[in-house]
């Protein structure tokens, strides 16, 4: 790291308090000084670190299949290997992939539980009892809670809904949430993207008379908890068809087979669909299978007919004239919902998801966006500081682990993110939370993340999550143990292989292969998101047109525009962020090889094509095969 870096990184120290659990950055006399200098580092954190990467060149496939396919269905071969690839080898797989039925979703009570949910819920409403809906603070456990109350208030009037504090309670049922429901006379909870592993808490509540229908999709413990019933397609005694539902899935499915058990017409039940594709696209699970199916129908009513909040953050977010995609979602609206988990109150997140009335939710979506924009400089002051404390670690390290009692709880997942980008190893950054160590766990592409932190289980106090994302915490005097063990799991787990990002090409393309009715095909592919990401080409021997150049606040990226050889007439336009490291040679006239996606690019209301370029090569390298 250069000295012009630690004199500028000294700059930070003034404004350390902002890293602090809550966020007081409107306070900051200095500000602006402060947001321009965290924006300047991190630029140049970012390219000094860049990291090269290997491309893994597509496989012929079957030629067979890609052959047949691409006659059957009149496409280009290039369109049928990508199908091909998808598991699509015939005509009707392919109507199905391409327009995917909402009758294809599978029978809720096929679900274990799901029968004892929708009674004990009927009951409920039929007894006039007191329900509480009680969710996760991040975007998933919010539109959830969104979801089923919106559904349930309906028709039962004794309901409200509960989002613990991120900084209070911290992740999951509370005992607070339960007291607060025992002090409002509830009689049934239920659990939304959470409770799986709650056996203690539920344990209090039964004692208390108080009832839980959990509905979870993270991975169960050993036993499930005593609730009375507990719907998450992971259990091992769960025999429901698809796996990889969102928590905001799982409560469609109990909205859905309420719906079913009261003769409620579908469309009312549908309409509840685009809540379920922010949820899938916030919460990043497989786009497959049933997933894809209630994406897609949530998309369409997302761009057709959103519901007032979500529309309200779709007009802050600059997408009101634009095609909304999963990407648009994970970028730009599901940052927005999460912020007021992360900075201040999820409860606010479901207010403005749950608005009866336009006025009400540009209130909540203007307050809102007003605490994104602090968190986005939180996480860049922190993400600074991380950096540099990872980067005075043993180099041959397989982890990151980095704690700092004052960083902000809020944001130590998004900083664990960025520090994979920078170090690309299994990452955990940690915070001091009440009396323990709590923070945020990410992985890299083709390392089980959870079982790396289920090893060093006997050290935690809690612990949960996914295979590539997990939350934890641990007394402060287990921290030095609990690296070492880390570290050592992985270290003795992981493939080295894995431990240089890679891009995976999906096919070779020609410029001239891309046509209006070729793009037509490739945007059907979509919802995009894991399992059905969206293909990245290898284009050879492309050249500058003349008119490529730098773009962004220091020149970081390059607007491209691109020719091959046998078009030189038909340039195309490409963004590649991050990569002006570049530019000289490609202004040089020399020829480059570009891998990318095809996406549109919406520029006042007008929609365009544009190569999102991944990487450039500027000569020949050994790929790896």
């Amino acid at each position: 790291m250069t000295d012009n870096y630690y004199s500028l990184s000294g700059l930070l120290k003034p404004y350390s308090k902002l890293t602090h659990t809550r966020c007081n950055t409107s306070k900051n006399i200095n500000f602006a000084k402060f947001v321009s200098v965290t924006i300047l580092l991190e630029t140049l954190l970012y390219l000094q670190m860049s990291v090269e990467k290997k491309w893994i060149l597509p496989a012929s496939g079957d030629l067979e299949k890609i052959n047949s396919l691409a006659t059957d269905l009149g496409v280009d071969r290039t369109l049928a290997q990508l199908l091909v690839q998808r598991e699509v080898y015939t005509f009707e797989q392919a109507r199905l992939f391409f327009r995917p039925q909402l009758e294809n979703l599978h029978n809720p009570f096929l679900m274990k539980d799901m029968q004892r949910a929708v009674n004990r819920i009927n009951q409920a409403i039929a007894d006039n009892e007191h329900i509480m809906i009680y969710g996760d603070y991040d975007v998933d456990g919010t539109t959830a809670v969104a979801l089923v109350y919106s559904f349930i208030r309906k028709m039962h009037t004794g309901i409200s809904y509960y989002i613990p504090d991120r900084y209070d309670e911290g992740y999951g049922i509370s005992t607070k949430g339960i007291n607060h429901a025992r002090e409002n006379n509830v009689k049934l909870i239920i659990a939304l993207d959470c409770g799986i592993k709650a056996n203690e808490k539920i344990d209090y509540a039964n004692q208390l008379g108080i009832d839980f229908i959990i509905c979870d999709h993270h991975l169960p413990g050993d036993d499930i908890p005593n609730a009375f019933a507990v719907l998450d397609a992971k259990r091992c005694d769960c025999e429901y068809p698809f796996k990889e539902l969102s928590g905001c899935g799982v409560g469609f499915k109990l909205i859905q087979a309420l719906g079913k058990e009261n003769n409620i017409p579908s469309e009312n039940i549908e309409k509840y669909l685009d809540l379920v594709a922010v949820s899938i696209a916030a919460d990043i699970v497989p786009l497959i299978g049933e997933n894809r199916i209630l994406a897609f129908y949530g998309l369409k009513r997302l761009n057709e007919n959103p519901r007032n909040g979500l529309l309200a953050i779709i007009k802050l977010s600059g997408l009101e004239n634009h095609q909304i995609s999963i990407d648009d979602i994970v970028f730009k609206i599901g940052p927005r919902i999460n912020a007021a988990g992360r900075m201040e109150q999820g409860r606010s997140a479901v207010d403005l998801l749950i608005a009866d009335d336009d006025k009400s939710a540009i209130e909540q979506a203007t307050s809102i966006n007003s605490v994104n924009n602090e968190r986005k400089n939180v996480d860049r002051a922190i993400t600074l500081e991380a950096i540099e404390m990872a980067k005075s670690e043993d180099k041959n390290r397989k982890t990151t682990v980095v704690y700092n009692p004052n960083w902000h709880k809020g944001v130590v997942g998004i900083v664990a993110s960025r520090l994979i980008e920078s170090f690309y190893r299994p990452t955990i950054v940690l915070t001091k939370s009440n009396e323990c160590i709590s923070g945020s766990a990410r992985s890299i592409p083709g390392f089980d993340l959870h079982q790396a932190v289920e090893a060093c289980s006997d050290l935690l106090e809690t612990f949960g999550g996914h295979t590539y994302a997990a939350g934890l915490t641990m007394k402060e005097e287990n921290l030095e143990k609990f690296k070492r063990r880390f570290e050592n799991y992985v270290n003795d787990t992981i493939d080295e292989s894995i431990m240089v990002p890679q891009v995976s090409i999906d096919a070779y393309l020609d410029f001239k292969q891309i046509t209006p009715k070729f793009f037509r095909i490739l945007k059907q592919f979509q919802p995009f998101g894991p399992g059905n990401m969206s293909p990245v080409f290898l284009t050879q021997n492309v050249y500058d047109n003349g008119n490529s150049r730098k773009v962004g606040q220091f020149g970081e990226h390059i607007k491209l525009e691109i020719i091959q050889e046998d078009e030189p007439y038909r340039p195309f336009h490409g963004i590649a962020f991050n990569l002006s490291e570049h530019f000289d040679f490609i202004k040089g006239g020399n020829p480059i090889d570009i891998c990318y996606s095809i996406a549109e690019n919406y520029y006042r209301g007008v929609a365009n094509i544009q190569l999102r370029v991944k990487d450039v090569k500027c000569k020949e390298i050994e790929f790896l095969m």
